[in-house]
Formats: C-alpha cells, sequence, structure tokens
C-alpha cells in the first residue's frame, strides 16, 4: 500500500519529473504509521445501486433497516452510508450516492465573495457578525444577487488572541463566537442599560480599520457570559443540546480544557491528551456548567447562521486543514499525521514552495474510521447552506506532504481516495441541495478538471490565473476576478501592492505583478490609459457576459480598495493579515457608487 500511496516520481509546475528523495519518501511513510493495513483495503466501497457484493453479509441501512443477508445491493436502496456485516466478523461501509453534485439546471447567478470579519456595521463590535451578514444577504436578494461566498466561519483555537486567519481553524466544525450579534442573542435584552453600556464601548473598536480580535473577545466574553448567567433561554437550548452529537459535548469540554491549561492540547498534562481519558470525563463534570456555556454559544451560533443564511444563498468555505494544537486534531488524533505537514511544492507563483502548517489525514486510517471525520466535516460545513468552496480541492486527489521541519520542497505527494472522497462530497452535496465549487488553482494534474466536471463540481476561473478571455470559460464555473491571497484590482492597478510587498519586508514581485496586470488588462478588454472606476466595471462586465455559471465580485474591488486580505509568506509584526476591515461601514454599501457600478455590471 505504501509505495500506492506516496508515488516515487512526480511532474512539477515546470513540466520537470522529480524523484523524491528516498530520505524524504521514508519520512513521509513514517509519518502515516501502519500504512500496510489489510483491513483498510475493502473497509469502504462505492456501491451504487444494483451493484454485486464482493461477499454476501448481512445489509444494515443507514436508517438501522435490516435487509437481511444478500450479495446484490438492491435497485431502489436509498443514498447512504451503509453496512454490510460479513460472515467472518467483518463490516464494510458501502457508500451509495448519486455519483454526480447537486447542480440546479440553467443556473447561473452573480454574487459577492466577502471576509466576513471586515464586513462590518455600525452596530458591530469591531468585527461583522451574523446580523451583519443576514443583512448583507437581505440587500444583496433585493439587488438580484443570487448568492454571497462567505471565508472560514470556523472556530479558532481557545484562548485569549484568537488567529486571525479563517484558513487555520481549530475545528472546522464548530463557529467562531467572534460573530456572534450579542444583542440578538437569546435572554440579551434582559442585561437592558448594561448591555447598552457593554456594545457602546465595544462599537468603539469600529473607529480604526484594524481588526482587534483580542479585544473583541474580551468585550463580546463579558457580555455573553452575563447573558448565561441570567439564563439564556435554558429550555430551547437544552432541546436542541440533546440533539446534537458527542462532538459538541467534546468541543465544549476541549474549550474549558483550553481555558484551564492554555491553547494548544500537545502542551497540556498527559492525561488531558486523550478526548476518551477519565480525567478529561472527571473536567467535564467538575466544570459542567461552563461546558453548558460553550455548548450553548454554538446553539446561538447555529441560530444566527440559519438567519444568515435565509435571504439567498450562502456558499461556506472549507479549509484544507486544521491548527494541529486545536480541537479536531485533538478529537481526531488516530486519524491524522501529526508528524507531517501538508503545502505545495514551488512553483511559479512561489519560488520556496508553501508549508500551511495543517496535518494531512492519512489515508487507510481514514478509511479504517469509515470517512467519519471526512463527512461529519462536509456535513458541518453546508449546515444552513447552499452552497461549498472546498478549498484547494486538488486535495482530494493528492497532498503534498512534508516531514514536520522539512522545507517545503522536501516533501512527496501522497495520493487520495479520490472515488470514496468524491463520492461523499456528492451525496452530502445532494442531501444539502447545495453546489459544489472546487478551488483547482495552481499546478493541476492531467485528468483532475474532467473529473470535477463529470462529477459536476464547478471549477475556479480568476481573471489574474487565465491566459483566456472570460468569454471563453467553461460554462460549469465559478469565475471571478481575484482571491484574498491575491492582489486587489487597486492594488495592482496603482501599484499600491508592490509597496505593499516592500513594506511587509519581502522582495517585490515585480515580474509578476506585470503578468497579472497584462491578464487583467486583456480580459476587461481596455487599454493602460484606462481609469480604475473604468477597468472595474469593465471587467466584471465581461464576467457577467461568460458562459460561467456563478459570477462573484470582492467587496474590496468594488471599493477600491488597494491592500489585499492576506499577503502569503508574511506574519506580524510583518504583516497583520486578516486583520483589515472595509472602509466603509454596512450600511453605506447600498449607496456606494463603486459597489452601484458593479452590481450594474454584474446583472445578468
Amino acid at each position: 500500500m505504501t509505495g500506492e500511496l506516496v508515488p516515487e516520481v512526480y511532474t512539477d509546475a515546470f513540466g520537470v519529473r522529480r524523484t523524491v528523495d528516498p530520505e524524504v519518501r521514508r519520512a513521509v511513510t513514517d509519518a502515516m504509521g501502519d500504512a500496510d493495513v489489510p483491513e483498510a483495503e475493502d473497509r469502504v466501497v462505492v456501491a451504487p445501486p444494483g451493484h454485486a457484493l464482493p461477499q454476501p453479509g448481512e445489509l444494515i441501512l443507514e436508517d438501522g433497516t435490516d435487509l437481511g443477508r444478500t450479495d446484490v445491493l438492491p435497485r431502489d436502496v436509498t443514498h447512504g452510508y451503509h453496512r454490510l456485516r460479513r460472515d467472518d466478523g467483518s463490516e464494510q461501509v458501502l457508500i451509495t450516492g448519486p455519483g454526480r453534485c447537486h447542480l440546479p439546471a440553467g443556473v447561473a447567478e452573480w454574487g459577492w465573495a466577502i471576509q466576513l470579519s471586515a464586513t462590518r456595521s455600525r452596530g458591530s463590535w469591531g468585527i461583522g457578525d451574523l446580523a451583519d451578514l443576514r443583512e448583507l444577504g437581505e440587500w444583496c436578494a433585493a439587488a438580484g444577487a443570487g448568492f454571497v461566498a462567505v471565508a472560514p466561519l470556523g472556530a479558532p483555537n481557545p484562548g485569549p488572541d484568537p488567529e486571525p486567519s479563517p484558513y487555520y481553524p481549530s475545528t472546522r466544525r464548530f463557529a467562531n463566537p467572534l460573530h456572534l450579534r450579542v444583542e440578538e442573542v437569546p435572554g440579551a435584552a434582559a442585561l437592558g442599560a448594561e448591555l447598552d453600556a457593554l456594545g457602546a464601548e465595544a462599537r468603539m473598536l469600529n473607529e480604526t480599520r484594524r481588526i482587534d480580535r483580542a479585544a473583541v473577545l474580551r468585550h463580546k466574553l463579558t457580555a455573553l457570559e452575563r447573558i448565561w448567567q441570567r439564563g439564556g433561554d435554558r429550555d430551547a437550548f437544552e432541546a436542541w443540546r440533546r440533539e446534537q452529537d458527542a462532538a459538541l459535548e467534546r468541543w465544549a469540554t476541549f474549550t474549558v480544557l483550553s481555558e484551564r491549561f492554555g491553547p494548544g492540547w500537545q502542551a497540556w498534562p498527559a492525561e488531558h491528551r486523550d478526548p476518551s481519558a477519565s480525567a478529561v470525563t472527571s473536567v467535564a463534570a467538575q466544570h459542567a456548567d461552563r461546558v453548558a456555556f460553550h455548548a450553548w454559544l454554538q446553539w446561538c451560533l447555529d441560530r444566527q447562521l440559519a438567519a444568515a443564511s435565509a435571504p439567498l444563498r450562502r456558499i461556506a468555505d472549507m479549509p484544507v486543514g486544521v491548527d494541529p494544537g486545536g480541537f479536531d486534531a485533538w478529537d481526531w488524533q488516530d486519524q491524522l499525521a501529526l508528524g507531517a505537514s501538508v503545502g505545495a511544492p514551488p512553483d511559479r507563483f512561489n519560488g520556496r514552495g508553501q508549508d500551511w502548517g495543517l496535518p494531512p489525514f492519512i489515508p487507510h486510517r481514514l478509511r479504517q474510521a469509515g470517512y467519519r471525520p471526512f463527512i461529519d466535516t462536509i456535513r458541518a460545513q453546508l449546515k444552513h447552506a447552499g452552497g461549498l468552496r472546498i478549498d484547494h480541492v486538488l486535495g482530494l486527489f493528492r497532498l503534498w506532504w512534508m516531514p514536520a521541519g522539512a522545507d517545503p520542497s522536501r516533501g512527496a505527494y501522497v495520493r487520495s481516495q479520490t472515488r470514496e472522497l468524491l463520492e461523499i462530497v456528492a451525496l452530502e452535496s445532494e442531501r444539502a441541495e447545495a453546489v459544489v465549487i472546487g478551488e483547482d488553482l495552481g499546478t493541476v494534474p492531467a485528468g483532475v478538471r474532467s473529473e470535477l466536471r463529470r462529477r459536476r463540481l464547478l471549477s475556479t476561473r480568476l481573471v489574474l490565473f487565465e491566459r483566456v478571455a472570460p468569454s471563453r470559460y467553461p460554462r460549469q464555473a465559478f469565475a471571478g476576478v481575484t482571491t484574498h491571497d491575491l492582489p486587489t484590482i487597486a492594488g495592482l492597478w496603482g501599484g499600491a501592492d508592490l509597496d505593499d510587498q516592500a513594506a511587509a519586508g519581502i522582495e517585490p514581485d515585480t515580474r509578476g505583478t506585470a503578468l497579472l496586470r497584462s491578464r487583467l488588462v486583456r480580459a476587461a478588454g481596455v487599454d493602460a490609459g484606462t481609469t480604475l472606476e473604468q477597468l472595474t466595471e469593465a471587467v466584471h462586465r465581461r464576467l457577467a457576459a461568460s458562459p460561467a455559471r456563478f459570477v462573484a465580485a470582492t467587496l474590496e474591488d468594488a471599493l477600491a480598495v488597494r491592500e489585499r486580505p492576506n499577503l502569503p509568506g508574511t506574519i506580524p509584526p510583518q504583516r497583520d493579515n486578516w486583520s483589515l476591515a472595509l472602509p466603509v461601514p454596512l450600511e453605506e454599501l447600498r449607496t456606494h457608487p463603486g459597489v452601484g457600478s458593479v452590481v450594474a455590471a454584474l446583472r445578468r
């Protein structure tokens, strides 16, 4: 199995065939642990209705219905995760799905791609919240938009100084309490003037564009704890809590442990590093009220997220992985390679390669677990959502692994169980009636995009990456100009992005900037003397006229923001990535001329 998982040879971004250093390959396979586990090979089978089973056994449907002994999956069986109890006592998971993702016929929508943290209103407590998202959705729907694509909302690792990057979450299953609108939490009205005073102080954080997450957390936690102490609609919460699976209690317990021992579970006392340990159970019992409080926060978030997702399609964004010191890594230690990290080898956009600091799932261990961690992650992402963007969807085919501490160039590709993963994505997409977008940028191996197309995942097409005009984009695509990691139109056009790079202490990429400018000009059909406003309108008008089913603009481009949300390769104090709010509050977007111009251009 090891040889199949970690190929010795790969083709790099420059078309050069490279051989993986044997030492690196050994280190990568060592990070997987027992890679040659025979029972993992047939633990899971993709089995369409009418499929002849490899061995006969007792068939038990996902809902618990026992269909008795059979050697064929019935043609009228429902889609789901069924079980086959075989004569030798082993159990096999049968994934029976639609094979393709949900994609309504003839759908063609435009919308916004946003960073919720940066999208503040005058009522925000220093950071964009779910009430802001609801208000934005209502305005977008009224303007004719079909969706809002929102950056990841997963909770960061608990601690006094929250991680700013939404792509480095503690968990992909539970939401970030910083995005709660405190005034709309059940029981908030009981605080009366006290809440008014807390809110007035917290709203002062809106006076600067820098998002101070530590200060936001202090203000919100103070208010939320007081609401909880006064009641917080306990009956409705407890009814909801009883309906949730055990992961909610583990998350709440993990948060309490983090408050007690600090962020990063690897540094905790040994008896608390195992979620099933008696010491962990004891802490949960001793601090039952605090555990309930953190579970209650998730109930409040669930209510507000449902309301924010109601006005129009919300497209969720699933990060590649999680913080190795966070909840998902603590909860799924057996399925994650904590001695490795994923990223990307050197390519045209980053000659040094990239280390994202995220531990990958071990393919055979994930299979042994019946893919529950992956299923639970997808399902949590799709809750209340009408779409899902899968960041670095190429990871469903292969991932670049690096041994802990290794240079990004010294890694190896590890193959994924593509057919099984895509079948799960399609099944969860069907159940949620949600479209799926694959972020397929970068070095794309042969056959990947054709398989994504066959599975009805939308490809990603960006003006700054494409060599062809928008009129030639594929129909099954999600198209836009840029992303959070690339320059904004204003930053590119006026040269401010180069200044930003220099200020952050990195060598300005003048050659890369010139290439991106040329692609922008060609896609917009303008000349070098065009004004920024004319350029922004022209390129979005071209995108709207493209065959792509979904077309998005960023609020940064509509507002002529010069700074990109994230400058890869930089960290504080070089640059405060993910921490710059939009220059105008949400209330002014409706009448802002730049926003109005982009809306007029995008209407299809």
